[in-house]
């Protein structure tokens, strides 16, 4: 989602983005605890908004016009309206499903990071092909909706996302560790790790969710 602006505007590494990153994370749980006592016929709305923010997000980036108000008001509906999912799998699988899930993300999401900061690899050409990657796991997101997928297609989708998410955790974190990042731009970047670690949790969950079925 984030578009890296000139040399001349470079001025942040990975320290100035992750307290904000963290206290994305932070609001999103607060959102997810509140998800709970929001009317079921509210969630749909939600996610409406949901989208059409990320959308805005695309358009108000060329303007630097996403502050932090917007990221972490995103993140607080994007908790909302993940409460149903978690529900869900807590629902059939049992509660230790989600602290398992949440646990593996971290590590993941936190050795791709560290070693995308640390090394300073170019991960620059992974674009791309995680961009097509994205529009493959919509598409068979589609799909599921009116063909539902069988056991082993589930399984293949989820570790699909699984790899496709933490191409991109490589590939933000690198291009903020090479690069940097302008002051004004730092609330898109935390939006985008954001995203980065929430659509790592759910593919993760659903992993989780598809070993558990099969056993």
């Amino acid at each position: 989602m984030y578009d890296y602006g000139s040399v001349s505007q470079r001025q942040y590494g990975p320290a100035r983005v992750l307290p904000s990153f963290f206290l994305s994370l932070l609001i999103g749980t607060i959102g997810l605890y509140a998800g709970q006592f929001v009317p079921g016929a509210f969630f749909l709305p939600l996610s409406i908004i949901e989208v059409v923010m990320i959308f805005a997000a695309t358009f108000m980036r060329r303007r630097r016009a996403v502050g932090f108000a917007f990221v972490y008001t995103f993140t607080f509906i994007s908790g909302m309206t993940l409460f149903p999912i978690v529900y869900n799998f807590a629902y059939q699988y049992g509660i230790d499903i989600i602290y398992r899930a949440f646990l593996v993300t971290v590590i993941a999401f936190g050795g791709a990071a560290a070693y995308a900061a640390i090394s300073k690899a170019n991960f620059n050409f992974l674009g791309g092909f995680l961009f097509m990657g994205v529009l493959a796991l919509v598409g068979m997101g589609i799909v599921n909706i009116f063909i539902p997928f069988s056991t082993q297609a589930e399984m293949i989708y989820s570790v699909i996302g699984i790899l496709i998410f933490i191409g991109y955790v490589l590939f933000d974190v690198s291009r903020i560790a090479r690069y940097g990042v302008a002051q004004e731009d730092v609330p898109l970047v935390v939006l985008s790790l954001y995203l980065d670690f929430v659509n790592l949790f759910i593919f993760i969950l659903r992993f989780f969710g598809v070993s558990l079925r099969r056993d």
